[in-house]
């Protein structure tokens, strides 16, 4: 029966012997005078969850397993992160939003309301890893948008309002909203008038 720790209030005791027991661990100290996490009610954090110190997370919350929030993330309500999913500090993330397995999200990272991740989607903040100084800036997943499994972004790649990135694409500029992003490296098209609803998350 696999592990996970329902909190129903926003009281938690990180010495809790269930969250000992799991791996859960609510507070990572990362520096002097940080702050512990916020959480809203109604949380299930599954085994091996990690979530650090200066993190504010709303209500009906859930996790798989072995997640990692890190610090300065800001995430709002009836938001679920999948199994094996890392979300780098000074994140945001909204609310309704679907986060599959196995999903890096990296530092600076924007994801609004009403968003799906699929499984296995890389994103990236570094232009030009280890050779020249960057600016880190992570995408910016605007509402509703949907990101499809196994696909790859540049940093500082925007997903507009309503548009999708299909399963396996690679992302090197950024779709206009209500566009289908498909290929690699992906081109960009308009998206069929069937698929301009919303998400159902």
């Amino acid at each position: 029966m696999p592990s996970f720790l329902n909190i129903r209030g926003n009281n938690h005791d990180p010495k809790d012997p269930q969250l000992i027991r799991d791996g859960i661990k609510l507070g990572v100290n990362y520096k002097r005078f940080s702050k512990e996490p916020v959480l809203g009610k109604n949380i299930l954090l599954r085994s091996n969850t990690v979530i650090y110190n200066d993190v504010i997370i709303g209500d009906d919350f859930k996790t798989g397993h072995n997640v990692v929030v890190r610090d300065h993330t800001t995430i709002g309500d009836d938001v679920l992160i999948g199994t094996n999913t890392v979300i780098e500090g000074g994140c945001k993330i909204g609310s309704n939003v679907s986060i599959q397995s196995n999903v890096y999200i990296p530092r600076n990272s924007i994801i609004e309301d009403n968003v799906f991740v699929g499984p296995c989607a890389c994103f990236t903040n570094d232009r030009y890893p280890v050779r020249v100084e960057y600016d880190l800036k992570g995408p910016q997943l605007r509402k509703g948008c949907s990101v499809g499994g196994n696909t790859t972004f540049l940093s500082n790649i925007e997903v507009g309002e309503g548009a999708i990135v299909a399963a396996g694409a690679v992302v090197t500029r950024s779709v206009p909203p209500y566009y289908l992003a498909i290929g690699t490296p992906a081109k960009i098209k308009p998206l069929p008038t069937s698929l301009r609803v919303p998400n159902m998350i």
